[in-house]
């Protein structure tokens, strides 16, 4: 093993499409973990908007080196600090990414884009292709955004890795279905039954994983019926040992904050075989359908509705 870093994960009660609020409390509960002496520090996923299935979210992707990216270098800077997180960027060829920058005190560090958009996610961005780990310092770092942190693909593809680094946002099944129908048990066996990422995907790769989440209610629209779609969000922030061990913990209904601990970074022999499917717990029943119909309307809305007229025009579509 090597050396121990001082590590903070963001837990974030964002507003759904509203930047302005979202990057003040993530500089507030950032600031928070640089005065407790955290030198890495990680947002979570769409630290920016949060996500859900509500035109909220219309316009809301920020450029590469917008707003988000300068909060991410002011808190590096301001703290000598590792700060990541990822949101909703459109890029120059005219499609939004989920991207997770880190930066140092020094700059830009690297960039990953979350490679399968998950459900609803489908509507509002493209995945990417990238292998998500990069150096820093003498570390190398690998990120895994939500589900990503759910497949064997990643866990191949940052075994070896020093520190894996990421954020979650995470829905639970809609108050419109009742407890009678299964309501519970889906909850329990898809949603949080295959997103409590960290412990599991810590023990398969062999190294720490610091996740940041949101938390809070989700109310936006259903992505197939006209309902509203009502739930609570996340599965909460955790920071956790090589072996699985959890060393900080803040669960939803804590609210926003953050959590510490120092982390003994270093590559280790994972502990536990890569399942053979492409789940790490796999998806069955219900939750594979759901899986499968959303990702397709997804994908089609995306391009429906997201894809400008000048976009197309450039493509030649």
């Amino acid at each position: 093993m090597g050396r121990r870093v001082r590590a903070a994960a963001i837990q974030l009660q964002c507003k759904l499409g509203d930047i302005s609020y979202n990057i003040g409390e993530c500089e507030r509960l950032a600031a928070e973990a640089g005065q407790a002496g955290a030198r890495w520090i990680v947002l979570p996923e769409f630290f920016t908007t949060g996500i859900g299935f509500s035109p909220a979210l219309t316009g809301k992707a920020l450029p590469p080196d917008g707003d988000a990216t300068a909060l991410l270098v002011s808190v590096a800077k301001r703290f000598n600090a590792y700060v990541g997180g990822s949101f909703l960027c459109r890029d120059a060829d005219g499609e939004t990414r989920n991207a997770f920058i880190l930066v140092s005190s020094g700059g830009p560090v690297g960039r990953h884009d979350k490679d399968i958009p998950t459900l609803w996610e489908n509507c509002w961005y493209i995945g990417g292709k990238d292998d998500g780990r990069f150096r820093a310092d003498d570390l190398d770092v690998g990120v895994g955004l939500c589900a990503e942190l759910g497949r064997t693909v990643t866990a191949r593809r940052l075994r070896g890795a020093d520190l894996i680094v990421g954020g979650s946002f995470t829905w639970h099944p809609p108050e419109y279905l009742p407890r009678w129908l299964g309501r519970d048990s889906l909850d329990e066996r898809f949603f949080r039954g295959i997103s409590a990422w960290a412990q599991p995907f810590a023990r398969l790769v062999g190294a720490p994983v610091i996740e940041a989440a949101h938390c809070g209610n989700l109310v936006c629209r259903d992505q197939l019926l006209p309902l509203e779609y009502k739930c609570p969000i996340g599965d909460g922030a955790k920071i956790c040992a090589a072996d699985g061990t959890l060393l900080a913990g803040r669960k939803p209904e804590e609210g926003p904050g953050i959590i510490v601990a120092d982390v003994e970074v270093g590559q280790t022999e994972p502990l536990e075989v890569l399942p053979a499917g492409e789940w790490i717990r796999p998806l069955a029943g219900l939750g594979k359908i759901m899986w499968n119909i959303q990702q397709a309307h997804g994908r089609k809305w995306y391009r429906k509705h997201q894809v400008t007229n000048e976009d197309r025009r450039h493509r030649g579509v």
